[in-house]
C-alpha cells in the first residue's frame, strides 16, 4: 500500500491509559476503554443483531482501493460510501474496513470517512490492515518499516473510533517466524497500541506465518491484554485437516477478545470449496465465553450480498 503519512515508531509507549468504559451500543466514539488494571475494557453489546458487523473485504471487487489497477474507476464504490451501503443493504450499522480500500491515511480523508459513518449511524468495530512488510524479516530496515506500518494503522483505528485493528504477519520467503523474537517485536507495538486505546488482533490467516497454534503460542509469549486472537472460521479449514482445524479454532477463541470472521465456506482452488461447520464453530465460541463481534466475511462462490444475508441470519440464530 502506498504510504501517505507516517508516525515515528515509539518503542517505549505507555502500557496504561485510564478511561471510563464506553458502551458499543452507542453510534458515536467506540474506542476501547482501559480498565483500572491497564488493559482494554470494551462493553460489548449483548443483543445478537448488535454483535453483527460486515467487512469490506468480500466486496473488494466493488470498492475502489489500492488493490485495484484503477482505484478511481467511476463504477467503483468509495469506502466512504460503504457505511451507508451496509446500513441500507443489510440493516447493519457496524463495519470492518480493509486497509486496501483506503486511498489515503491522511487526517482529512479519515475525517470524511468517520463523518460519513456517523451520518449513517455506523461505527467501526475493527480495521483489517495488511502489512506488505514482515515483522520477522532478517532485514532490519524491513522490520522497522513493518513496525511503522503497524503504528500507522493503530493511529487510523484510533482516529476512526475503532476499538481494534487486525495486523497481519507477512511471510518471508524460505523462512518461518520464530516466536521469541517476533513476540518481543510485537510487545513494543502493543505498547503503542495501549497508548492509543486500540487492541491488536492476530488472525489465523496465512498458513505459513499465521497457523492458529503458532498464533496462540505467540500470544502466550506476548502476554499483553492489548494483543488477542482473531478467529477466522474458514482459513484454518482450508489449510489444515478437519479435526486440527477445529482444534486450532478452539485455541483462537480461547485467546479471542473483540472480533471474529464468520464464513460458511472458503474457496480452495478453482473447483474446490471447503465447507465450515458453523454450528460447531459457534459452539466453540460459546464454550470460550466469547463476547465480541462477529464480522461477516463471505468468501464462497456466488453473490456476496445474498451470501452475507445468509451469514447474518445464521449467526443471529446461533448466538441468540
Amino acid at each position: 500500500m502506498k504510504n501517505t503519512s507516517r508516525r515515528a515508531f515509539l518503542q517505549n509507549a505507555s502500557l496504561c491509559v485510564l478511561a471510563a468504559p464506553i458502551s458499543l451500543n452507542e453510534p458515536a466514539n467506540i474506542l476501547a476503554a482501559a480498565s483500572q488494571a491497564g488493559g482494554p475494557h470494551v462493553i460489548f453489546p449483548t443483543i445478537p443483531h448488535e454483535r453483527i458487523a460486515v467487512g469490506s473485504y468480500p466486496f473488494r471487487e466493488l470498492i475502489a482501493g489500492q488493490h485495484d489497477d484503477k482505484p478511481t474507476a467511476a463504477n467503483k464504490m468509495s469506502i466512504k460510501d460503504f457505511p451507508s451501503h451496509v446500513a441500507e443493504k443489510f440493516g447493519i450499522h457496524k463495519i470492518e474496513p480493509w486497509s486496501e480500500h483506503f486511498l489515503s491515511t491522511e487526517t482529512t480523508y479519515l475525517d470524511e470517512l468517520r463523518n460519513a459513518a456517523t451520518k449513517s449511524g455506523t461505527t467501526f468495530v475493527n480495521v483489517a490492515a495488511d502489512n506488505p512488510d514482515s515483522l520477522y524479516s532478517p532485514d532490519t530496515t524491513v522490520r522497522k518499516r513493518a513496525a511503522q506500518f503497524c503504528n500507522r494503522w493503530i493511529d487510523v483505528a484510533a482516529h476512526l473510533g475503532s476499538p481494534s485493528v487486525r495486523l497481519n504477519i507477512a511471510v518471508v520467503k524460505d523462512a518461518k517466524p520464530e516466536a521469541g523474537p517476533l513476540a518481543e517485536q510485537m510487545k513494543r507495538i502493543a505498547g503503542y497500541a495501549a497508548s492509543q486505546n486500540v487492541v491488536m488482533h492476530l488472525e489465523n490467516d496465512n498458513p505459513h506465518s499465521e497457523d492458529p497454534f503458532f498464533v496462540a503460542a505467540l500470544l502466550d509469549r506476548i502476554a499483553s491484554p492489548w494483543v488477542h486472537a482473531l478467529p477466522d472460521f474458514g482459513n484454518s479449514v482450508v489449510a489444515l485437516p478437519p479435526e486440527a482445524a477445529y482444534r486450532g479454532l478452539y485455541e483462537m477463541f480461547a485467546h479471542a477478545y473483540g472480533i471474529s470472521h464468520v464464513k460458511d465456506a472458503e474457496v480452495n482452488g478453482p473447483n474446490s470449496v471447503a465447507l465450515v461447520d458453523l454450528a460447531r464453530v459457534f459452539g466453540i465460541a460459546k464454550k470460550n465465553a466469547y463476547k465480541g463481534f462477529f464480522s461477516m466475511e463471505y468468501e464462497s462462490n456466488g453473490d456476496p450480498y445474498s451470501g452475507t444475508i445468509n451469514l447474518i441470519n445464521t449467526t443471529i440464530k446461533n448466538i441468540s
